[in-house]
């Protein structure tokens, strides 16, 4: 009987640790998306100021363009 109160314990201990651990890897995936979000607005951004420094520019623009490719590229 004591091995079965034994083996109960340690399951419900494993479990309820398993549990945890999840809420963990939630957050730092949370963390990452709103890294790669806040990465992607400040690429979008520097696209929009090189392109109204390039006025009209062919050559410019086309180097603008890395900024974009960038930033769609981080969708």
């Amino acid at each position: 009987m004591p091995a079965r109160y034994l083996a109960l314990a340690l399951t419900v201990t494993a479990f309820l640790a398993g549990c945890g651990g999840g809420a963990a890897a939630q957050k730092r995936a949370y963390r990452a998306q709103e890294a790669v979000a806040k990465e992607r607005l400040r690429l979008v951004e520097k696209y929009q100021d090189c392109m109204k420094d390039a006025r009209g520019d062919v050559f410019a623009e086309r180097a603008c363009q890395t900024y974009r490719d960038s930033a769609e590229a981080l969708k």
